[in-house]
């Protein structure tokens, strides 16, 4: 890797850290991972053999205090953790990546945006799921105008584990920003929000559906956009059998895609996605576009995960815009909170004409 390379610090080293941005941030062109930040032994041992070239820290205070030596700073940590960590690496003058969700409400992602501007230092929000393929497609056939004017996008995090996992992402606690609707509800809203624009109105049911927990595991919520395109989203652990991951249907055409990105499962198994083929779903379950009562097989974009860092590469070096606007998270908060009002009062909720 170049002596010029951007020196990025992670902080978190489980699921996220250790999947879904050490791998990618270790293969970006541009970018070298320079440390990480964890305490448990095993994950220190893991860290080390998979990445010899970062440095191994207890602490996110460690660099803090050595900020003159990194880039910027990636924050894979749980949710409860995003807001003062992200706050502590602004204030040390390092630009900053969240993972999702940005934060537990949106008043406090508005804070860091703000706090962000007034630093004039890049704040970007981890929605890795744009670059899913089945999505990429979505947006592909949407800007070449094949399916016509959208008048509904379902779309669905539809899994079957009924014996609950515990631990935070569990939690009912708010501070933990836990359960499905924060979890996956952050993906799939913000896709509906970048598909079909700002949302005006919101319904949503949330449950509570395996025994022993009290947080959200299934979960619908129901958007109108401005235009009065309308969005259907599903979340939830306890679906046997999955529907349709994406269904957009508009007056000249629809688009069906089962099955779920691959690149979830690849950087899981250790693969990378400089390999040859990254990205690359099997053409056996590509989506079916109908048109005229007429399907043809229309082939998945390759799922580019990797484009999140590349961008966050331009960001900083050539002041590009960032790869994910934090606005675009703070919108989508705005929408799930109203999501869990409209699920507690069972009413439609409306939306600031912004949200979006």
């Amino acid at each position: 890797m170049s002596d010029t390379s951007l020196r990025v610090g992670l902080v978190g080293y489980g699921l996220a850290g250790a999947a879904f941005h050490a791998p990618l941030i270790s293969t970006t062109p541009g970018l070298r991972l320079a440390a990480i930040v964890t305490a448990d032994p095993g994950r220190r041992r893991s860290a080390a053999e998979a990445h010899p070239e970062a440095r191994l820290v207890d602490r996110a205070e460690d660099l803090w205090a050595a900020a003159g030596e990194l880039d910027a700073v990636v924050i894979a940590s749980p949710n409860r953790t995003h807001v003062p960590l992200a706050r502590a690496a602004l204030e040390a003058g390092l630009p900053v990546v969240v993972d999702k969700p940005l934060t537990p409400t949106a008043a406090e992602g508005a804070a860091l945006v703000e706090l962000a501007a007034e630093r004039g230092l890049l704040l970007t929000v981890y929605q890795n799921r744009r670059w899913d393929g089945d999505f990429r497609t979505a947006r592909r056939l949407v800007d070449e105008g094949v399916l016509g004017r959208i008048r509904r996008f379902e779309s669905r995090y539809e899994r079957w584990r009924p014996v609950p996992k515990g631990g935070w992402r569990e939690s009912d606690d708010p501070a933990d920003a836990g359960g499905l609707l924060y979890d996956l509800g952050s993906h799939v809203v913000d896709q509906a929000l970048q598909l079909l624009g700002p949302a005006t109105e919101v319904y949503a049911e949330v449950h509570s559906r395996r025994d022993g927990i009290t947080v959200d595991d299934d979960v619908f919520v129901a958007l109108r956009h401005d235009g009065d395109a309308r969005s259907h989203l599903w979340m939830s652990s306890v679906a046997a059998s999955p529907g349709p991951r994406l269904r957009l249907l508009g007056d000249r055409a629809a688009y069906v895609k089962f099955g779920m990105d691959v690149q979830e499962d690849a950087l899981r198994a250790g693969r990378l996605p400089t390999e040859p083929g990254w990205g690359e779903e099997d053409p056996a379950n590509y989506g079916v576009l109908t048109v005229g009562g007429q399907d043809r097989a229309v082939r998945t974009e390759p799922g580019a995960y990797q484009q999140f860092y590349s961008g966050l590469a331009a960001a900083l070096r050539d002041g590009a815009p960032p790869p994910v606007d934090p606005a675009d998270a703070v919108a989508a908060l705005t929408v799930l909170e109203a999501a869990r009002r409209s699920a507690e009062r069972r009413q439609v909720v409306p939306l600031p004409a912004t949200t979006g």
